[in-house]
């Protein structure tokens, strides 16, 4: 044990607790703001009280935009999830020509086209078709924006699924939607599970969309409400924010929690042939 080693060890642990007190900082006021009689930006022990949750509850849009992002999200959820299911096993199944190239395309597209440099023809596309104020064609929006990623993930999963189990169950007279729903689903479960969650927390906090294509009130999800949340002068309401924000976290921390406890997640492939 020389000086030099002691000094990197200290080094190391001071780098850690900063690192450490970065991520649990915001936990903790997010944790104890909510119920501080006074709550400010600061972290302190709170002088507890509920009348910030009453407050909340009492705002006329508070429940109504989480209940929006719930429609949203599980609509985004389950159409991502179902159709890059069905294209994943038809990409990796099918030997089409230019697959690959197709797939890195794919990527490509989702990484480069996206936010505000799609933002204008998607609106004018939507506006067509008559879906500006839809939570439905917002929900549609927002999966086909996670679309090519959610492919391009869920097929490592179904290329490691053996061809040998879905022969074998062709054998004893499966239909082709059997063998994808009996046989390879079940095995790449913690790819489909990874997609669930994933386009859930990505349809969950995103802001641009809703904010664009939902103009009214009502319907608007949490995450642009969020926005709004200001008293008389202008400035942020910290007697709504914390608890409102507490609550918009909730539900992606026990769709996760749920999800990785029932199913679990990895991020390589299955059972080798």
């Amino acid at each position: 044990m020389t000086p030099a080693w002691v000094v990197r060890r200290i080094g190391f642990c001071t780098l850690i607790g900063v690192v450490l007190a970065f991520f649990a900082v915001p936990m903790l006021w997010l944790a104890s703001a909510p119920f501080d009689a006074d709550p400010g930006l600061g972290l302190r022990w709170p002088d507890w009280t509920l009348a910030n949750v009453a407050t909340t509850l009492r705002h006329p849009h508070a429940l109504t935009s989480l209940v929006n992002s719930l429609v949203l999200c599980v609509v985004a959820t389950v159409v991502t999830t179902v159709f890059a299911a069905l294209a994943a096993y038809s990409l990796s199944r099918v030997r089409i020509p230019g697959r690959d190239a197709l797939l890195y395309l794919l990527l490509l597209l989702s990484s480069v086209v996206t936010g505000t440099a799609a933002m204008v023809p998607i609106f004018v596309m939507v506006l067509q078709l008559g879906l500006i104020d839809s939570r439905f064609g917002t929900a549609l929006v927002i999966a086909g924006g996670m679309l090519p990623a959610a492919i391009f993930i869920l097929k490592d999963f179904v290329d490691s699924v053996p061809r040998s189990y879905e022969e074998s169950a062709r054998v004893f007279g499966a239909s082709p939607r059997q063998v994808l729903g009996h046989v390879v689903l079940p095995v790449a479960r913690p790819g489909v599970a990874t997609i669930l969650v994933w386009s859930f927390v990505n349809a969950w906090g995103n802001f641009l969309l809703p904010f664009l294509l939902l103009r009214d009130v009502g319907k608007q999800p949490a995450a642009v409400l969020l926005r709004t949340l200001q008293d008389e002068g202008g400035s942020a309401n910290l007697s709504v924010i914390p608890v409102f924000s507490l609550l918009y976290s909730i539900p992606v921390v026990v769709l996760y929690l749920f999800v990785s406890t029932r199913y679990g997640f990895r991020f390589h492939g299955g059972i080798k042939s």
